[in-house]
């Protein structure tokens, strides 16, 4: 097709011409890229309670999230929900923004309202692009806003091959991710939120005395899936996130750029079949660190990927230079493709036979009384609260790059004597190394990281870690 159009581009002398011929071109290739991206499948079986890949096929090769993008928009609203800082019932406005969004949606009109749990009902079933939207604009002040804080969020687990640009999936060049960092979002969800993750085992819920089905098929056919979500555009392929569990074994699959709706499907079925009597029946219960015991850290640290939620930043984070450039995304997108648009979208993914549902009240806002009703700002940026007195000698240069954590105490005396132990417990690891306390505010109080920093990559961090677990000594690596 491209040598016939150039053939005849050299055989026009008109300019018109050549500049309609031109577009036509473009118009294939474009085309020709989104195909190939869809065309290119992506997968990782993860054992949820060792952390260790069971299986991979291009984990860490950029995709399109599409719907998928919606778990960290719900990662964020259970934070939020978690912390107090809004509630079930705390009331989502739609802007008209929100509301103009394309299907699938839940089509509340701008200046209408519903619940939170709603909203969250209505995307893990309906996969609403219009409450993603809200949510948001709601959590973030506005949608802008909290993309970064998603993709910021994205870095404190260690999806580092992540940027987020909107909160409900609808196509964007610069957002990406890859499989393997789904896999680590799906397994802190369950993690750090165990008390909401049952809202994605929803099959259906009704919406007024509209029932909702939802896109997840897989969920009540194949023994074990709870979760987590499905995803779709054009550019993307077929997604799917699984979470399974069988007894004393648990894993997450994800799958992404499936040709279709049946055919991902079956190739999730068929992973969770094959990988699941792999997976490990003991693992020790957590797959990562967290306090507790006499001492402050025990744990697996198979994954980058702290036990406890990394808090979101009340002063609304700033994303990185190289995470805000555009120049990341190296595919173009088809940008008249609308996220589950068409009855070809997850549409036609509809569950089978509903087994249980949940009813929820719409609350309809009028616009007369937006004005009056109670909007929640759930990061707006808080009353700064009193800087904790902290040792300057140790907190003065916090060194950059990667470190590892070893301890974590309300006593900075205790988090600097565990540092002291570790470096004569471990003086060749640690040779290059410099200790260090870090202060930290959690529910009012103040508490200090133990950690040693000056790690030029995460493997070098890694490694020391490694070798600290050889001498018994439980550490994790982060990013500074």
């Amino acid at each position: 097709m491209r040598k016939a159009l150039l053939g005849i581009v050299s055989k026009s002398t008109s300019p018109l011409k050549t500049m309609m011929i031109f577009a036509l071109a473009l118009t294939f290739v474009c085309g020709d890229v989104a195909s190939s991206l869809a065309a290119r499948q992506a997968a990782i079986v993860v054992d949820a309670k060792t952390g260790k890949v069971l299986y991979s096929a291009d984990a860490n090769g950029r995709r399109y999230p599409a719907s998928l993008t919606k778990m960290m928009t719900l990662y964020l609203t259970f934070e939020a929900l978690a912390k107090g800082k809004i509630s079930r019932n705390s009331q989502v406005v739609f802007s008209a923004h929100a509301a103009a969004e394309p299907p699938t949606k839940l089509g509340v009109k701008a200046g209408g309202s519903v619940t939170v749990e709603t909203a969250i009902l209505s995307m893990v079933t309906k996969s609403a692009n219009d409450s993603a939207t809200a949510l948001g604009e709601m959590l973030g002040g506005n949608e802008t806003n909290f993309a970064r804080m998603m993709t910021a969020k994205a870095r404190a687990l260690g999806m580092n091959g992540t940027v987020f640009r909107n909160a409900n999936g609808l196509p964007d060049p610069g957002q990406f991710t890859t499989a393997r960092d789904m896999a680590t979002l799906g397994i802190a969800l369950r993690e750090h939120f165990p008390q909401y993750y049952g809202y994605f085992s929803q099959r259906s819920f009704l919406y007024g005395r509209q029932r909702i089905n939802g896109h997840n098929r897989l969920l009540g056919r194949i023994k074990g899936v709870d979760g987590i979500k499905t995803g779709y555009t054009r550019a993307s392929g077929f997604n799917l996130v699984s979470s399974v569990s069988d007894g004393n074994r648990r894993i997450v699959g994800v799958v992404m750029g499936g040709t279709s709706g049946g055919s991902r499907d079956n190739q999730m079925a068929t992973l969770i079949n094959t990988y699941m009597p792999r997976a490990s029946t003991r693992g020790g219960g957590d797959l990562v660190a967290k306090a507790g015991g006499s001492n402050p850290i025990t744990a697996l640290a198979k994954v980058l990927l702290p036990k406890h939620d990394a808090p979101t930043p009340d002063d609304k984070p700033v994303v990185a230079q190289d995470d805000a450039t555009q120049d990341d995304a190296t595919v173009a997108e088809d940008a008249t493709v609308a996220e589950d648009s068409t009855a070809q979208s997850e549409q036609s993914e509809e569950a089978a036979p509903v087994v249980k549902t949940r009813k929820v009240k719409a609350v309809i806002v009028s616009a007369p009384q937006v004005a009056t009703a109670q909007v929640v700002a759930a990061y707006a940026e808080p009353t700064p609260a009193p800087t904790p007195t902290v040792d300057p000698v140790n907190t003065a240069s916090v060194p950059s790059g990667w470190a590892i954590q070893v301890a974590s105490s309300p006593k900075q005396s205790e988090a600097q004597a565990f540092l002291d132990k570790t470096t004569k417990q471990a003086p060749k690891v640690l040779a290059d190394a410099s200790g260090f306390t870090i202060a930290f505010d959690k529910d009012g109080v103040t508490y200090y990281r133990a950690r040693f920093g000056g790690f030029g990559s995460k493997t070098a961090a890694w490694k020391a870690c490694t070798a600290l677990k050889k001498k018994n000594i439980e550490c994790y690596a982060v990013q500074q």
